[in-house]
């Protein structure tokens, strides 16, 4: 494979292994003042953390392999026509630097970062990590957009208050967001599990107006009309969506590498027309959780991965 570069925009295949950054963006730094200078309109940012996890660990591992995975896709689709050169410029801001065993001071600094890469003007793509990362996504989200929506996409609820007294566990994504400022009206959790969430956690989607649209909602309607209906609800009156997915919404025959493999999961092609349909009214940030390389086949979840962030933008492109 030979390399084709066009005024500093991948417009051809590279060498595996040859950026090191997602799709082979640019490094940049995540300072708005450098973020304006380079025009980035979408910053990827690794928070390769999985210390709030209570499952099996690995997501800190993450960021990486999406990256390695993401040498084996292009910006342009050739079934679409998209370029999504064409709609963003792309850049890689490096990865959160965590503190092992600190969750309140690493929250912190990656808050700080999200709230650089808003303030200049960029979508934040924050590339997980177990789904405690989403906290502090989503509370400087809160801050720039006072009028949020939220979507979850996942095999678990992620409502719960606290875990064995622990407030930033990956189970707690939801709830945090709602102490943030997120509506809960404005909120909707969609790809749920039946047999995979606890009673108090629904109680308090009930109690606190969230709109849930399980798996069998997916299964019934399709997944494109629950990506509309979704997106119609987090999406009406708000300043902007913010869309949170977690890889383990998928069924663990496509995606195996997470800690929670999921069984009778959705389908690779409805996790795709889901996000494709999700993306279409322009989301503010999003993030892609759960990636467990150590548990991986293949490396086939890191590259679904892959292709569900593109599609992402893809859609965003094209509202």
């Amino acid at each position: 494979m030979t390399s084709t570069i066009d005024d500093g925009k991948f417009s051809g295949w590279l060498h595996t292994g040859s950026g090191g950054t997602f799709m082979r963006a640019p490094r940049v730094a995540p300072q708005q003042s450098e973020l304006r200078a380079a025009g980035v309109t979408a910053a990827v940012l690794g928070f390769p953390w999985d210390a709030m996890c209570i499952s099996r660990t690995g997501t800190n591992h993450g960021p990486h392999a999406i990256r390695e995975a993401s040498d084996q896709f292009s910006l342009f689709n050739a079934n679409t026509g998209v370029d999504l050169n064409d709609h963003y410029t792309l850049a890689d801001c490096g990865d959160v630097p965590i503190v092992p065993g600190n969750a309140i001071t690493t929250m912190n600094r990656a808050e700080a970062i999200v709230d650089e890469i808003l303030a200049a003007g960029a979508m934040p793509v924050t590339l997980g990590g177990d789904h405690s990362v989403t906290i502090a996504c989503v509370r400087a989200f809160a801050k720039k957009h006072r009028n949020a929506g939220l979507i979850l996409v996942d095999s678990h609820f992620d409502t719960a208050l606290e875990v064995g007294g622990e407030e930033l566990s990956h189970c707690c994504p939801i709830t945090r967001a709602v102490d943030a400022g997120f509506d809960p009206k404005k909120i909707v959790i969609v790809g749920t599990n039946g047999w995979m969430n606890p009673k108090n956690e629904l109680d308090y989607i009930k109690d606190n107006g969230i709109t849930l649209m399980p798996l069998d909602d997916i299964i019934e309607k399709g997944a494109q009309r629950v990506g509309r209906e979704a997106r119609e609800i987090a999406g009406d009156g708000t300043d902007s969506v913010y869309l949170t997915f977690d890889i383990d919404a998928i069924d663990g025959s496509a995606a195996p590498g997470t800690g929670v493999s999921a069984p009778g999961g959705m389908t690779s092609r409805e996790a795709i027309a889901l996000v494709a349909e999700l993306g279409r009214g322009g989301l503010g940030g999003m993030d892609l959780v759960e990636v467990s390389p150590p548990y991986d086949h293949d490396g086939i979840t890191s590259r679904l991965a892959v292709r569900l962030i593109l599609d992402m933008l893809a859609a965003g492109a094209s509202k």
